[in-house]
């Protein structure tokens, strides 16, 4: 009886989710099966969570497999799409589909870290949040429902509103790796000099100064050095477009 039970228990989510339940549903355009998957997806690490083996639970696992469910789509969509396109062209195709801005507003759009449950406030989470829950959530379906509502979840949520492929030809994922890779290519030597910059704000800056045969091209300043070199690179990137761009 108590097996026949659980079995009866799970043919009704509705009741055993509730509000999650339905927010679950109208995100993913389909009845869930396994809630916990997708209480994992938002569980952030900072609950300090773990399972009766002792195993933390928190949606890092799930969003390591939504980014190889992703990743596979898309390449699947692409190879299909594009039968002249070579690994190269292919692969610069798909990080700028999968990219972490692009992931980071999908997960915007779908208002994911409403959902976080968290010990810590979502102002101290980092802006790559976003896409980690996307990801997470893949994950979730995946071994919930399966590859194929997986894949049908990434062509409505991801590919059909999102990718144009003409479109993202042009696009570009990464400007200091174009003015580097046109630094090295035309033999110009350039540096990226980076000095802590406070300024008049409480939250910690850091400057940039990107130079290019010696003469100092851009300046940029931002949260993280990251952030500051690519804001830099831009710059330098529309002072020398025309030249960068000439095949």
């Amino acid at each position: 009886m108590g097996f026949i039970k659980k079995i009866f228990s799970k043919s009704r989510p509705p009741q055993e989710g509730g509000v999650f339940f339905d927010e679950m549903r109208k995100i993913l355009g389909f009845d869930p099966v396994n809630l916990e998957l997708y209480r994992r997806a938002f569980t952030h690490r900072s609950s300090n969570k773990l399972d009766e083996n002792g195993h933390p639970i928190n949606y890092e696992r799930l969003e390591f497999l939504g980014d190889a469910m992703l990743g596979s789509v898309i390449a699947a969509h692409l190879y299909s799409e594009v039968p002249t396109g070579d690994e190269g062209y292919l692969t610069k195709m798909r990080s700028k589909i999968v990219s972490r801005e692009h992931l980071n507003e999908l997960g915007r759009d779908l208002n994911l870290i409403t959902k976080v449950e968290s010990k810590v406030s979502a102002q101290h989470f980092g802006e790559n949040i976003h896409g980690n829950l996307f990801e997470a959530l893949i994950g979730a379906i995946y071994l919930d429902k399966g590859f194929s509502h997986c894949e049908t979840f990434i062509r409505n949520k991801v590919i059909i509103p999102y990718v144009d492929i003409p479109k993202l030809e042009g696009k570009v994922i990464s400007y200091k790796s174009l003015v580097i890779e046109w630094c090295q290519k035309n033999k110009k030597p350039f540096n990226y000099e980076v000095f802590e910059d406070n300024g008049n704000e409480g939250q910690k800056h850091f400057g940039v100064k990107l130079s290019i045969e010696g003469k100092v091209i851009a300046k940029a300043r931002a949260t993280s050095k990251k952030k500051a070199e690519e804001k830099a690179s831009q710059r330098a990137y529309f002072a020398f477009q025309e030249k960068i761009n000439k095949k």
